[in-house]
């Protein structure tokens, strides 16, 4: 099954009613992009799910030892300031910006924009709808982000006012300054 798209125009769902949404419809991935569509995604298969936990405890292994900021799955929905309201495959936030939000705010659907995000491509995927997701983030303020093609075996890098920088192949990719001395090995290609 591929993504469905809805549109929402002239129709108005408040952050608190998409929430509702999403707690009573828990077997799919839902979100809504900057244009208030809502897309309705099918669960991901086994190897796509695994791939995902690695990525997951790599960065969270990672933080525990730092205590930088806050790590989350792709079950974390953020409203973005761009009016999106969208899931990372993983996600990561400064504890100093997670801290300024009210607890309230950490309960429900999170106001703000992750300062790091992993998306990772899987077969059933397209390339140009994660491609505008990644750049959506990087409208709302994302510091960096991986979009990860297993199948291409190629990684995209996002990084604000820079072109995006397209990686074939590689060993390691580095967390740079978003995330300090963080080095992800890449064998998920297989």
């Amino acid at each position: 099954m591929n993504t469905v798209i809805l549109n929402l125009e002239n129709v108005g769902i408040t952050d608190d009613q998409f929430y509702s949404l999403c707690q009573v419809n828990p077997h799919w991935n839902l979100e809504i992009n900057k244009q208030g569509e809502l897309m309705i995604m099918p669960p991901i298969g086994g190897i796509s799910g695994n791939r995902e936990a690695n990525l997951i405890a790599d960065l969270t292994i990672w933080n525990r030892q730092k205590k930088l900021g806050i790590v989350f799955s792709s079950s974390t929905i953020f409203c973005l300031p761009n009016g999106g309201k969208r899931s990372p495959d993983v996600a990561y936030i400064k504890l100093e910006n997670w801290q300024k939000l009210t607890l309230q705010d950490q309960e429900k659907l999170p106001p703000i924009c992750p300062d790091f995000v992993m998306e990772l491509g899987s077969k059933t995927d397209s390339l140009k709808p994660l491609q505008e997701k990644m750049q959506e983030y990087l409208d709302s303020g994302l510091q960096l982000g991986w979009l990860i093609n297993p199948q291409s075996q190629q990684v995209e890098i996002y990084r604000p006012n820079q072109a995006v920088e397209i990686l074939s192949l590689p060993a390691t990719l580095s967390g740079e300054n978003i995330l300090p001395e963080f080095v992800l090995n890449l064998p998920i290609y297989n």
